[in-house]
């Protein structure tokens, strides 16, 4: 680490340098973050306090909206704050940190999608055995294996990029501090920080992939073998929220790590990061909440209490 010295701060280029376009972006980030963090806080709070969703899908879920709203918060105040008052300086360790950080929670959200694909294997495939399948001990061990996973991953992913040396420009391409637009500072050779990127991400991405490609196909060929109409309903039904949050998830940013750094378009990269680090954290709530029964019923039963214990302290006033 003692090479990295020569650059003590990073400046971020922003996401336009229009000034026209600087204020209407930033009230509509502005929204998109308030929806994320009430959605994800709602979800979260509404999946603590309904008795119904002490599920372990839900216990996932509560935790898939946690690393939504911590990486969405990694990047998008600042973001707002270049956008506002064109605070385009990050320190060297904070811009670490915030690679780190961002590393660490799409870490989380790639495995938890992962154990999501094989509770939901579980749920279709294995009904009469679900609760002996998917037991609180086995969903604990499958999220704290998620987390440890993602902080050994981020760890080397952020030590790989910061043991390089930066002693050319601090001019970061970007509006936050990611792994390729902060490589391409580097006056250090950076084929081998390149090679375990794409290792390291390339790994994750394919077990991940694996994993729940080989739970929905097992998945399909059980609806096949129904031969009701209702089973198949239901057995969409239970996989289609977590489908759509999958097609959203790998649907986007993934190239931008995979592509080498030479071929990177840095306006195509944005765009791509403004998708999956602000869009995708806002959409995913959403998801869940507008296509699941459950969560709605459960919506109502929560606005239904607390409305109950109002008028009752009303009453007693």
């Amino acid at each position: 680490m003692e090479n990295s010295t020569e650059v003590t701060e990073f400046i971020f280029v922003g996401i336009t340098d229009e000034p026209e376009l600087q204020l209407p972006l930033f009230f509509i980030f502005t929204l998109i973050y308030l929806i994320t963090l009430f959605g994800n806080l709602g979800m979260i709070v509404l999946i603590l306090v309904d008795s119904h969703l002490h599920t372990p899908m839900y216990l996932f879920l509560s935790n898939l909206s946690l690393a939504d709203l911590c990486y969405s918060t990694d990047v998008t105040p600042k973001m707002m704050s270049q956008l506002l008052i064109g605070s385009n300086v990050i320190s060297y360790n904070a811009c670490a940190t915030q690679l780190f950080l961002l590393a660490l929670f799409l870490t989380v959200e790639n495995f938890l999608l992962a154990a999501m694909a094989f509770d939901r294997y579980a749920a279709v495939c294995k009904p009469l055995h679900y609760a002996t399948i998917m037991t609180t001990d086995m969903c604990e061990y499958l999220i704290i294996g998620c987390y440890i996973l993602s902080v050994l991953t981020a760890s080397i992913h952020t030590g790989n990029i910061f043991s390089l040396s930066f002693c050319r420009s601090n001019v970061i391409n970007h509006f936050f501090c990611d792994g390729p637009p902060v490589l391409a500072l580097s006056c250090s050779d950076i084929h081998r920080s390149e090679l375990v990127l794409f290792i390291f991400v390339g790994i994750n991405v394919i077990f991940s992939n694996v994993v729940i490609l080989v739970s929905y196909l097992f998945i399909f060929i059980t609806i096949l073998r129904m031969h009701s109409s209702e089973g198949h309903q239901k057995a969409f039904s239970t996989c289609a929220s977590h489908l759509t949050t999958i097609s959203i998830f790998y649907g986007t940013g993934i190239f931008m790590y995979l592509e080498s750094n030479s071929s990177h378009s840095m306006g195509s990269d944005k765009m791509a990061s403004i998708f999956y680090a602000i869009i995708i954290p806002m959409l995913n709530p959403l998801v869940y909440s507008l296509r699941n029964k459950e969560v709605k019923s459960a919506f109502k039963r929560t606005v239904g209490k607390a409305k109950s214990s109002i008028g009752l302290i009303f009453l007693h006033v």
